[in-house]
């Protein structure tokens, strides 16, 4: 249970570091970034596996990069869920989740050892 709580407090960092790093990345507080990253255990727990069984073929052809079409689509699903955080296009949840990913990837690997 306490590693859950640590990484969702790793990935609120995350976003909330994210949204200070890009300028088309917008978050009003620290609440709303807790707010985001619950949102987004819930999606790429429920949607994404659903979302990468359908486009499983067009991950194939594009080596895998299709991978960031679907990681910007649920952010900006995220985006429209939570109140306080806004996404400014596509590129910048594109930007956004991989910025995301490489800050919560480094914050794990440093809290989690």
């Amino acid at each position: 249970m306490m590693h859950i709580l640590i990484q969702w407090l790793i990935n609120a960092l995350a976003v909330y570091a994210t949204a200070h790093i890009l300028d088309g990345i917008h978050i009003k507080s620290f609440g709303a970034a807790i707010a985001v990253a619950l949102v987004l255990g819930l999606i790429n727990t429920l949607v994404r596996p659903i979302l990468l069984l359908f486009s499983f073929p067009f991950i194939i052809l594009t080596l895998g990069l299709f991978l960031f079409v679907i990681n910007a689509l649920l952010l900006q699903f995220a985006a429209a869920l939570v109140s306080g955080f806004a996404i400014d296009g596509f590129w910048w949840a594109v930007a956004g989740s991989v910025v995301i990913s490489t800050i919560s990837w480094v914050l794990s690997a440093l809290f989690n050892h």
